[in-house]
């Protein structure tokens, strides 16, 4: 099993930054690979970037270029770097293992961008 923990939620200001932070702990040789996503009130989940063990990255069309994921310090401690965040950036932000089998997901960190 694999066990994912998110943290860094907070309220910030429109024009600010924001890191998040996840960490996989347990069977995690069986990590395949590491992604973020967001669920905004009222909407779907949407999928926002992930990360290889071998630091392949990709990211959705709308975070490309304002939002960075990486592997920070000891393995599966992965970061989510948000720059330039606005109000449509509000929402529960989860973590997930990806697995040969079901994903393990985190909790949720709640991130809310408001003047």
């Amino acid at each position: 099993q694999v066990q994912v923990v998110e943290s860094g939620g907070g309220l910030v200001q429109p024009g600010r930054s924001l890191r998040l932070s996840c960490v996989a702990s347990g069977s995690v040789d069986a990590i395949t690979s590491m992604a973020w996503y967001r669920r905004a009130p009222g909407k779907e989940r949407e999928y926002l970037a992930m990360i290889t063990p071998s630091g392949i990255t990709d990211y959705a069309p709308s975070v490309r270029g304002r939002f960075t994921i990486s592997e920070n310090g000891p393995r599966y401690t992965v970061s989510l770097q948000m720059n330039d965040l606005n109000s449509d950036d509000t929402a529960v932000y989860y973590c997930s293992a990806r697995l040969p089998g079901p994903d393990s997901w985190g909790q949720g960190t709640q991130v809310t961008v408001s003047s």
